[in-house]
C-alpha cells in the first residue's frame, strides 16, 4: 500500500469517524509496544522478510549479535534493508567476520534493491578504488 493510498484510507476514517485499521492487513492498529512487538513476531513466522528484519534490529539495537542471523535470513528473502545491515555487519566484524568481499557484496544487493544509503556508500567505495565511472 503506497503512501497516497495510506492517506487516503486515514483521510476517510479520520471524516467519517471510522476506526482506525491497518489498510494492508485491515485489522486493528496495535494500542502497545508489547501488541506491536507481538504483531512483528506474527509476521515473522509467515516468513516476512520487513518483519525478520525488524526482529534483527530489535536484537542490534539491544547488543546481541544474533542479530546476523535475521538479517541473512531476511536478506535470503531479499530485503534491501537486511543486505544493507549485513554490509555494515561485514564493515564492523560485529555478528559476522570482517569481510570486505562480502560487505561490498551485501551493499551491491541493498542498492540494487534501491536503498539510497547503500547506492550512497557503494559509489563512495568506487570513487576511493578510483572506479569514478561505476561511482556516478
Amino acid at each position: 500500500v503506497c503512501s497516497g493510498c495510506s492517506h487516503a484510507i486515514f483521510k476517510r476514517e479520520y471524516e467519517e469517524n471510522l476506526e482506525n485499521i491497518c489498510p494492508f492487513c485491515r485489522t486493528h492498529s496495535p494500542n502497545s509496544q508489547e501488541e506491536c512487538h507481538k504483531n512483528t513476531l506474527k509476521r515473522a513466522e509467515a516468513d516476512d522478510p520487513i518483519a525478520v528484519c525488524e526482529i534483527g534490529e530489535m536484537y542490534y539495537r539491544a547488543g546481541d549479535e544474533s542479530a546476523y542471523k535475521y538479517f541473512a535470513k531476511a536478506a535470503e528473502m531479499g530485503d534491501a534493508v537486511a543486505h544493507y545491515n549485513l554490509s555494515d555487519s561485514y564493515r564492523r566484524g560485529e555478528g559476522a567476520e570482517n569481510d570486505e568481499r562480502k560487505e561490498i557484496y551485501h551493499l551491491e544487493e541493498a542498492a540494487i534493491r534501491g536503498h539510497p544509503d547503500a547506492r550512497h556508500d557503494l559509489a563512495m567505495e568506487e570513487g576511493r578504488n578510483g572506479r569514478f565511472y561505476r561511482a556516478v
